[in-house]
């Protein structure tokens, strides 16, 4: 799998696990061992894996989130970071999101993991294009 994929591919893993309220999975798609950090919309600024997944346990365990869909998601590599540019679709309105990866030692190789999240209000559409699951190779 190209690198590029390969973010994408960890892209998906986090919309994934936001949409399916897993908070296991949500664990497992962020980074560990870096600073990390999250902007959710209306929310101030969290920094700290702690506080961090505390927020995304607080939003995972509320039976009435609403499910996410990515839309038009474009990975940009930066050598062992990169970043995702695309929209999100929650309860029928659309965010704009910016997600941040590293490339982290894991048990199986290298692989992405989120470092930052954040969305916020746009007046952008999507182009129609779900972002599709990226197969494994």
């Amino acid at each position: 799998m190209s690198d590029n994929d390969a973010v994408l591919f960890a892209n998906e893993a986090f919309y994934q696990a936001f949409s399916e309220r897993d908070i296991e999975a949500m664990d497992g798609v962020w980074a560990a061992g870096v600073p990390v950090a999250c902007l959710h919309p209306g929310w101030e600024p969290l920094t700290g894996r702690d506080r961090v997944m505390q927020s995304w346990l607080s939003i995972l365990a509320n039976p009435d989130s609403p499910k996410v869909i990515c839309y038009d998601a474009q990975a940009h590599l930066l050598g062992e970071a990169a970043y995702v540019i695309c929209l999100e679709e929650i309860a029928g309105q659309f965010l704009a999101a910016t997600n941040i990866f590293v490339r982290q030692q894991s048990p199986h190789g290298k692989i992405w993991r989120i470092a930052h999240h954040q969305s916020g209000p746009t007046a952008g559409q999507p182009s129609g294009k779900i972002t599709p699951e990226v197969a494994v190779n």
